[in-house]
């Protein structure tokens, strides 16, 4: 018989380091245990550490190239899971630093990726352009209509092939807090969204922004915020 440590999973989250990372993670990029000491502030050897217990717990994996050891989220669930667990967490103040910071964290809260679709302001007016278009339905979570899977291919998308990952999923957004679009589609629009510049990363963390172009694209359908 087996039954769920829910407990020791709380634990791996109960420390502002290992939460830390796990939050940085949601880019989806693979980042080296150099980088996530950067980011947080640590000695290496303390994120070695964090990093050791995020796999050993299941939350994080890691693989190996040349002399570099890399980390990323397990899977989009567990990158749903921190995601819904952000937006209920109770909110605390961080000293703001500057203009700069105040800028990245506006920036972060309109438009930034969670793992690997689009999330904040933008992601959510996504989502619901689509559902007002009739685009998506949420009758049983949501589910991407003939007339959606049109638009997203006249749009220049292309849809993935069927596979074990769910087609859509909603994400709960941490910062908008209603859903934005996850699964195998949400995460192949993102990619596009990157590839044919419609968003463009701002700095080296998850923030976006909206060019010219995406406005162009998205704008008409009221998919902008």
């Amino acid at each position: 018989m087996t039954t769920p440590d829910l407990a020791g999973f709380a634990a791996l989250l109960a420390d502002r380091t290992r939460a830390g990372f796990c939050l940085a993670l949601l880019d989806g990029r693979a980042w080296t245990v150099s980088e996530l000491a950067r980011h947080s502030g640590v000695a290496a050897s303390t994120a070695t550490e964090h990093v050791h217990r995020l796999v050993a717990g299941g939350i994080a994996v890691e693989h190996r190239q040349g002399r570099h050891r890399y980390v990323r989220i397990r899977d989009e669930e567990t990158a749903a899971l921190i995601e819904a667990m952000a937006q209920a967490a109770p909110k605390i103040r961080v000293p703001v630093r500057g203009l700069a910071d105040d800028r990245r964290g506006k920036a972060l809260a309109y438009a930034r990726t969670c793992y690997d679709h689009l999330a904040g302001a933008l992601g959510v007016t996504l989502a619901r352009a689509m559902t007002e278009h009739g685009f998506v339905t949420w009758t049983d979570g949501p589910a991407l209509t003939k007339p959606g899977a049109a638009w997203l291919t006249d749009l220049g998308v292309v849809l993935p092939a069927p596979s074990r990952r769910p087609p859509l999923r909603g994400c709960l957004d941490w910062t908008e807090r209603v859903e934005h679009l996850g699964g195998a589609i949400g995460a192949a629009l993102c990619a596009y969204a990157k590839a044919d510049g419609w968003v463009t990363p701002i700095g080296t963390g998850r923030a976006l922004a909206v060019t010219e172009r995406g406005r162009a694209v998205l704008g008409p359908w009221g998919a902008i915020p």
